[in-house]
């Protein structure tokens, strides 16, 4: 499934940014080199980060 139609990023390639990303949809678009375009995808985006969010929290508090 495609997340981003604009830049044609797919589902499995916006997970796999994230997970270095700084757990924000800014900055996985930024790791994949892309910025969204027509902004229909950022939803969608920050809702696919929700459990990434809480691992990156897990993270900060473990540091």
């Amino acid at each position: 499934m495609y997340i981003c139609i604009c830049n044609a990023i797919r589902e499995t390639e916006f997970r796999t940014a994230a997970l270095g990303a700084g757990c924000d949809a800014a900055g996985v678009y930024e790791r994949l080199g892309k910025r969204p375009q027509c902004g229909q995808c950022l939803d969608d985006a920050e809702d696919l980060l929700g459990d990434y969010r809480s691992a990156c929290m897990s993270r900060k508090i473990a540091a």
